[in-house]
């Protein structure tokens, strides 16, 4: 018996939101790197230019099982300017 699940969009949830608004602190605090990547995808960001939140929101929303709370704590660590 096939079932069908529908994809939650993660921008729309709550949980979506904190992330988006820690990612978002991440970008505003110089302790950070969080400069934005080159992307291929013209038709979304016309200047090919991938926003930092952008980025970690999409792979985040694409790999459902990874836990968002470690996935930030360890951003932090590897993006974090000693």
């Amino acid at each position: 018996m096939a079932t069908t699940n529908k994809k939650v969009n993660l921008f729309e949830t709550e949980e979506g939101m904190i992330i988006k608004k820690a990612l978002e602190l991440m970008v505003a605090d110089k302790a950070y790197h969080t400069e934005s990547t080159y992307t291929a995808d013209s038709a979304n960001y016309t200047d090919n230019v991938l926003p930092f939140v952008d980025k970690h929101m999409k792979y985040l929303g694409s790999h459902p099982s990874v836990n968002p709370k470690q996935y930030l704590a360890n951003l932090r660590l590897i993006t974090r300017i000693r």
